[in-house]
């Protein structure tokens, strides 16, 4: 008999919306002997495990079930309600899983735990009008609100027998009764406590500082169903190795859980401080260089349309008094005018804290001591008490040193930034103004060698002259020496002195970098000469800071040895009382 090929179509068309029946687009077909595990929770434990204000499922337990089933190619279903509810379906096997349950001893003979993925930190909540319970002992023969079939429950009938306890459906009515002046306390994890408190509006109420108790807090299977629980601890782990477990808990729980103590937010005032210097430094430097190469190209078109020498070098002076100022203000000038006051006060709120934080320390640290020798060690911000009553006073002082450092370091960009109309006649001390200069360069000195040092001199004798200008001239010999440098540690040394044949006071800037060849030495101060100018240079620097030591009186001696290094000698007469008058 003759095939009929319209029967067969239809049967193929019958047989695809079958398959598209049983498994729609975005379904995963469960593999062979995998079924759907429904994965139970708490529908009010924010921010763990909540319903969210369209009804869904939400929280840190929720997207990490949700990231392991992915990992581990599970196909489940997440289902919230009331917690005592939850506890009964799993026994009823009505779900395979709870996806968030508190350890302790007395439920490992009604389930399996995981490996815990949070620490839950139990807290006492009181009315803030209220002497406030703080300990075990306190909540004797009180009233205390917990919610029914929790770990608080099962917690104070084992360990405070004589406390009357109100048992609730859910954490949100614990909170309401309490805030609306009912009962003595209740007892609520911190961290859901402090997410319900927020969104109910209760201002009225607050956690003691000190936990109750800390308990681990992980996934539980009904007693021997360790096939999947091995699975779920499985999943786990790989999202631990990839960095995901994380991400998420930093999303759901970095905001409130696990706070350090003060002197960690004072390091993150910190970091916001650095981190908008360092963009704006970034931006400073590509700019600068922009403007050297500008300078550069300038200047070689000068050099070509300029015909005699007496008039070349009187418009390269006004040109260099001109770039003197717009490269500083460039550089720094606006650096400071935007970043100095937004500086200045937050490390003026850390300057006036940590005093503060200090005094409470040495108030704090006989109660703890107390407590050491009376109980042993415990648990203080994460670390043993042992160890932090060492570590604390040092990180607050240096906290408070680095603090310091950073007010130091506004000042000298200030003083550097500022404008130099002054005259030439205050007395200084070369010793400070090389230090600030130091200061200034710090980090291009740490980014060029590992082998930098200064040597002050003793009782040198007062320079008269303007310190803006004269630490400009100690700003560029340093950052000329480090350029001159090949490799990370070759070494630059700095050392003032007093030349008592000479009569001069002086400073050495040496670096141990490529050298000059001889037929340079004697161009170093031209206008215009160097010898970096395919790195940007524009042969200005030198040129400019002869001039400014010829103002006042000094002079720059160059010596180099190609292979070796260079050292340069600044030398500026002294300043005595008796040559004022």
């Amino acid at each position: 008999m003759p095939s009929r090929p319209f029967p067969r179509i239809l049967t193929g068309a019958l047989l695809a919306l079958l398959v598209l029946a049983f498994f729609p687009p975005g379904l995963r077909a469960a593999p062979p002997g995998e079924g759907l595990v429904v994965v139970g929770g708490d529908q009010s434990y924010p921010p763990y495990e909540f319903l969210d204000d369209e009804g869904r499922p939400a929280g840190f337990n929720v997207e990490l079930t949700e990231a392991i089933a992915r990992v581990m190619g599970m196909r489940i279903e997440i289902r919230l309600g009331a917690w005592g509810t939850m506890r009964r379906a799993l026994q009823r096997r009505e779900v395979d899983i709870l996806q968030g349950m508190a350890f302790s001893e007395e439920r490992t003979a009604e389930v399996d735990f995981s490996l815990p993925h949070a620490v839950v930190h139990q807290s006492i909540w009181n009315r803030r009008t209220a002497p406030p319970l703080t300990t075990l002992d306190d909540l004797q023969g009180r009233e205390v609100i917990v919610m029914r079939g929790s770990i608080m429950h099962d917690f104070m009938l084992r360990s405070a027998p004589g406390s009357t306890l109100i048992l609730t459906d859910s954490l949100a009515e614990a909170l309401r009764l309490l805030a609306l002046g009912r009962h003595d306390c209740a007892l609520v994890a911190k961290l859901p406590g402090l997410y319900l408190s927020r969104k109910l509006g209760l201002s009225n109420i607050e956690p003691v500082a000190l936990p109750l108790i800390a308990q681990d807090y992980g996934y539980a299977v009904r007693k021997g169903n360790k096939d999947l629980l091995a699975r779920f601890d499985e999943g786990l782990t790989l999202l631990r190795e990839t960095g995901e477990y994380s991400r998420l808990h930093r999303k759901w729980l970095g905001v409130l859980e696990n706070q350090g103590p003060p002197w960690r937010r004072i390091a993150r005032y910190v970091a916001l401080v650095a981190g908008p210097l360092l963009l704006i430094l970034g931006g400073t430097v590509g700019w600068s260089r922009t403007l050297q190469k500008e300078v550069a190209s300038r200047t070689a078109a000068l050099e070509l349309e300029v015909a005699e020498r007496r008039r070349a070098m009187e418009e390269l002076e006004v040109r260099q008094r001109q770039l003197i100022q717009a490269d500083k203000m460039t550089s720094l000038g606006i650096l400071v005018s935007g970043v100095a006051h937004e500086l200045n006060n937050p490390n003026g709120v850390i300057m006036l804290n940590i005093p503060l934080l200090q005094k409470a320390w040495r108030d704090a640290e006989p109660i703890l001591e107390e407590r050491y020798l009376r109980e042993g060690d415990f648990t203080l911000g994460w670390l043993k008490y042992s160890r932090m009553r060492r570590e604390i006073p040092l990180l607050l002082g240096e906290t408070l040193e680095s603090s310091h450092r950073i007010r130091r370091i506004v000042d000298d960009l200030k003083d550097f930034a500022r404008s130099d109309d002054s005259d030439h006649s205050v007395r200084l001390e070369l010793n400070a103004v090389v230090a600030a200069a130091v200061r200034l360069v710090e980090p291009t000195i740490r980014k060029a060698t590992v082998a930098f040092s200064a040597v002050y001199g003793d009782n040198l004798p007062m320079v008269r002259g303007n310190p803006q200008r004269i630490e400009q001239v100690v700003v560029n010999l340093i950052l000329n020496a480090c350029q001159a440098l090949t490799s990370f540690e070759e070494a630059v040394r700095i050392e003032t002195a007093w030349d008592p044949l000479q009569g001069r006071v002086t400073l050495v800037v040496e670096d141990e970098g490529a050298g000059i060849a001889a037929e340079h030495l004697e161009h170093l101060t031209d206008p215009f000469f160097t010898t970096k100018r395919e790195a940007g240079g524009t042969g200005l620097g030198l040129s400019v800071s002869a001039g400014i030591v010829k103002e006042h009186g000094g002079t720059l001696h160059f010596a180099s040895t190609p292979g070796e290094g260079t050292a340069v000698t600044l030398s500026l007469p002294p300043f005595f009382e008796e040559q004022s008058a």
